[in-house]
């Protein structure tokens, strides 16, 4: 196999175990929780993307990126850890921003992670030991992303 089919199978078995992960074990729990606490940890596994900003730290990849790629998955991370903050924050508090910050934080990241995905695969850039990123966690972001797509569409907020 080819390096470039190897990244391949490897997001696909990522993509297979977290979405397991997630249908029998995650899931299951968070039905039984009132809305706002089964939210908040799919909110705070998005809270670490600030980790995406490697991407732009030179000693972490094995070249400089293209800002092509660099820039806009990094800042894109970024701001899909603010937003999933902003949102902890509001759900936390049972603010009347609750819902609206979390359909935003999860539409702003979902489209970061699709954008991200694409700027690697028409760019292909040598991302060096960041590889863990799109190999490993960024399933696990895809698959929360979802699961936080289905309770925003078919759960509502309970009073609190």
């Amino acid at each position: 196999m080819d390096p470039f089919q190897i990244f391949g199978l490897q997001i696909a078995m990522s993509f297979l175990t977290w979405g397991l992960l997630a249908r029998w074990y995650v899931a299951p729990r968070l039905a039984a929780m009132p809305w706002p606490d089964a939210l908040m940890p799919l909110l705070f596994v998005h809270a670490f993307r600030y980790v995406g900003m490697v991407f732009l730290v030179p000693t972490m990849v094995k070249s400089p990126l293209p800002p092509a790629f660099a820039d806009p998955v990094a800042y894109g991370d970024l701001a899909a850890s603010v937003l999933a903050f902003a949102a902890i924050f509001a759900v936390r508090a049972r603010a009347g921003a609750a819902v609206p910050l979390a359909w935003i934080a999860n539409v702003v990241g979902a489209v970061d992670l699709v954008n991200a995905y694409y700027r690697g695969l028409t760019l292909q850039p040598d991302v060096g030991a960041a590889y863990y990123i799109p190999a490993f966690i960024v399933p696990a972001l895809f698959v929360t992303h979802a699961m936080m797509f289905k309770m925003l569409l078919t759960r509502r907020p309970t009073p609190g």
